[in-house]
């Protein structure tokens, strides 16, 4: 995540980033490299369906880090202000 979303409010979580996506309330979604291939594509394909950029992260160790957590996460998104 760069600078200028560091500050910004998000969800951590499939179920919480999934929700925010279909809802219209994510501008970018934070996707770890290394998360489940089901629970990525699926990801990708409601990006894609949504117009939410993506934005790639080696690991989920690395997203959960990010996000200010202690434990790895597959997703995370930032919400629109």
């Amino acid at each position: 995540m760069n600078s200028n979303t560091d500050s910004h409010p998000r969800y951590v979580g499939f179920k919480q980033s999934k929700r925010a996506i279909e809802e219209g309330k994510a501008a970018k979604a934070l996707i770890a490299q290394d998360c489940a291939d089901g629970m990525r594509q699926t990801l990708v394909d409601l990006c894609k369906k949504h117009g939410v950029e993506i934005e790639y992260f080696p690991t989920m160790k690395q997203l959960g880090e990010k996000c200010g957590i202690d434990v790895g996460s597959a997703v995370a998104v930032v919400v629109k202000l």
